[in-house]
């Protein structure tokens, strides 16, 4: 079984916290003793508790911390580590009590810890009896407040007065959280929690038939309990939905809703170990995905220039996919067919960035196949393991590891002189209001806008070009001007590049300038990383004039002198491209042309001196125009040409 967030020891990890003297220590040292102790450590070290001390043979450690204020990072750690949160307050100290809600329980919503916390009352035996004091009372308006929280309870380690139970709960709660399930304050079941359900309906609905037939309840139940229904207790299950959801059941079985209702019935019922059970049987985790033990390590494994594409089995089994939910037959996925599709999955992977908005739609929002694909090209791309867990959840059902494959690195691919991948990435450079952003919307077919919306982040634009009967996928990455610097960093930010695209305004000068300079920088970074890539200069906007004809002159002997083709005139707002697309795939085709030749590279080529392409000399070289636009190249170095 896969025990959703159990660390790799396979032990639960237990993090005791709380305010100083509330007997953090005696309870844990009483715990593994089995009995009180006087003398204990101002702080006791990682507690192993054998497994056959408690029910379920789940070893647990259990985990002290300092309450002194300087050691509050290291509280912090450990509290982002634990399986389970025990949090202490003192019976005769009520102050500790008020500290969980003002400091404990938002110091743990800050950290974003996402387990169960049980909050424990220590000192039980120094209450005053006199207090009139209702725990239940005290606690459900801060178990409102913090629905982390899943019980709490009173104990005395003096007198081991449920300190075993503290545990038990909390070796519980880790496995059968409730919190990811049901809604405590509404008490109904979670999205989430329903959508998991959902795919686990679908997998047993083997005739898609929309209800669990006899048979296929029947198996249901022996996939999780290694038990058969009997007849009698086929009818009794249904008649129990029926009572509760008359519309649950119909003369073919179990319908979803009717399933739903069946756990409904049963997490009412407190049964929690048997909903987790089903969980783990399907391979959730505490947070009602997929567990990353499901997938396989091997065809993850690879160099920053390779990347992952789907394989055709991948391809086929989503086209099928898209058939099955275009419900309407008009040759695309509406958003509710797209919503219907993801509904076995926790959430659409298609709903956030960076895989919203970045494909090709039709007038009512709708996913043309092409579109559909592309998104999964690039979730692919940018992140196989989630790509192939999306696969499962929405029925992938043949050997995940056949649904992807490792390409070729990309420098094989240059020692080739071909690639044959189906998928190209293409990162889109240039200065502000070049034509960057105009380029990527007519890419998927959108108007071009006279209103200039500034790119402050790393945008996508995916869509499927088919080039005389072969189709392959691009992938536009527009990186803003802003963020280049930040962006080469990275001394890998260029292996995943397979063509370098530069856009400038051919009518603006200085956009030119910065163009170029942007150019040499990402030019230096490849010669420095050995991540060297194709390159293409874009000249947007020619339907201007202005500086129009010296700026291509300019650029069209920088091109030659760099080695790489000469710049793609193209008018996004007269709707002209000059087939850049076609050119982007033919370049990343042909790996080992258009690549520049800067000036170190020709240095090095001709002494044989490797030393003086370094990262001192690419800062100095800049390509620059002199006053009058004569057509002349410098580098701050020397004359080009």
């Amino acid at each position: 079984m896969t025990i959703g967030s159990l660390n790799r020891s396979g032990r639960v990890r237990i993090v005791v916290a709380g305010d100083h003297g509330t007997r953090k220590t005696s309870l844990i040292n009483t715990v593994a003793a089995k009995k009180y102790s006087v003398n204990v450590p101002a702080l006791s070290p990682p507690t192993v508790v054998p497994e056959d001390s408690y029910p379920g043979r789940v070893p647990i450690t259990m985990i002290d911390t300092s309450s002194l204020p300087q050691h509050i990072g290291n509280v912090a750690k450990e509290l982002k580590r634990a399986d389970t949160v025990v949090l202490t307050y003192a019976c005769d100290q009520p102050q500790t009590l008020d500290r969980l809600s003002s400091f404990w329980l938002p110091q743990i919503r800050q950290l974003e810890v996402k387990v169960p916390v049980i909050v424990v009352g220590c000192k039980h035996d120094l209450r005053d009896e006199n207090q009139q004091f209702n725990l239940e009372q005290v606690m459900s308006p801060i178990k409102q407040q913090f629905p982390v929280i899943e019980t709490y309870i009173e104990c005395s380690a003096l007198s081991y007065f449920q300190v075993r139970e503290v545990f038990i709960s909390g070796r519980k709660r880790m496995l059968y959280p409730t919190d990811p399930i049901l809604d405590q304050q509404l008490q109904v079941m979670k999205p989430r929690f329903e959508r998991a359900l959902t795919r686990i309906f679908a997998l047993f609905d083997r005739d898609r038939d929309g209800t669990l037939s006899d048979t296929e309840l029947s198996n249901y139940q022996a996939n999780w309990s290694n038990t058969h229904l009997l007849p009698s207790e086929i009818v009794e299950a249904k008649r129990l939905v029926q009572k509760y959801c008359p519309e649950g059941v119909n003369d073919q079985g179990l319908n979803l809703e009717g399933f739903l209702t069946l756990h409904s019935i049963i997490i009412s019922s407190k049964c929690f170990p048997t909903t987790w059970t089903v969980l783990r049987k399907a391979g959730y985790n505490n947070a009602l995905e997929l567990a990353d033990e499901l997938l396989p390590i091997s065809p993850l494994k690879r160099t920053p220039n390779q990347c992952v594409e789907l394989t055709n089995e991948a391809i086929d089994f989503l086209k099928r996919m898209f058939d099955i939910f275009d419900k309407d037959r008009d040759e695309a996925l509406r958003p509710y067919e797209l919503e219907e599709l993801f509904s076995t999955a926790p959430e659409s992977p298609f709903s956030k960035a960076p895989y919203k908005d970045v494909v090709e739609q039709n007038a009512i929002g709708g996913l043309s196949l092409d579109g559909f694909l592309s998104q999964w090209a690039l979730m692919t791309l940018l992140d196989p393991a989630f790509s192939m867990k999306n696969l499962i959840y929405i029925g992938y059902s043949g050997d995940i590891s056949s649904a992807i494959r490792v390409t070729r690195k990309r420098c094989l691919d240059r020692k080739k002189q071909e690639s044959k991948r189906n998928v190209y990435q293409c990162f889109v450079f240039g200065p502000k209001k070049a034509g960057k952003s105009a380029l990527l919307d007519s890419f998927l077919g959108r108007p071009f806008s006279n209103t200039y919306n500034p790119t402050t982040e790393v945008r996508y634009a995916v869509n499927v070009v088919d080039q005389q009967g072969t189709k392959k996928t691009i992938v536009l990455k527009e990186i803003p001007e802003d963020g280049v610097k930040k962006f080469l960093l990275d001394k890998e930010s260029l292996a995943a590049c397979d063509v370098a695209v530069f856009v400038h305004d051919s009518s603006d000068e200085s956009s030119w300038k910065r163009a170029t300079k942007l150019l040499v920088e990402v030019s230096s970074h490849g010669e420095d990383t050995g991540f060297k890539v194709p390159f293409l200069i874009v000249a947007a906007k020619y339907d201007s004039v202005s500086f129009g004809l010296a700026i291509q002159h300019h650029s069209t002997r920088v091109s030659q002198y760099l080695g790489v083709e000469a710049p793609i005139p193209i008018c996004a707002k007269l709707g002209d491209l000059n087939n850049v697309f076609y050119k982007i795939i033919s370049t990343a085709e042909h790996p080992h042309l258009s690549i520049p030749k800067t000036e170190a590279v020709r240095t090095r080529k001709q002494y044989d001196r490797p030393s003086i392409a370094t990262r001192e000399h690419y800062d100095r070289l800049s390509i620059v125009f002199d006053s009058g636009l004569n057509g002349r190249i410098y580098l701050t170095e020397g004359l080009l040409c």
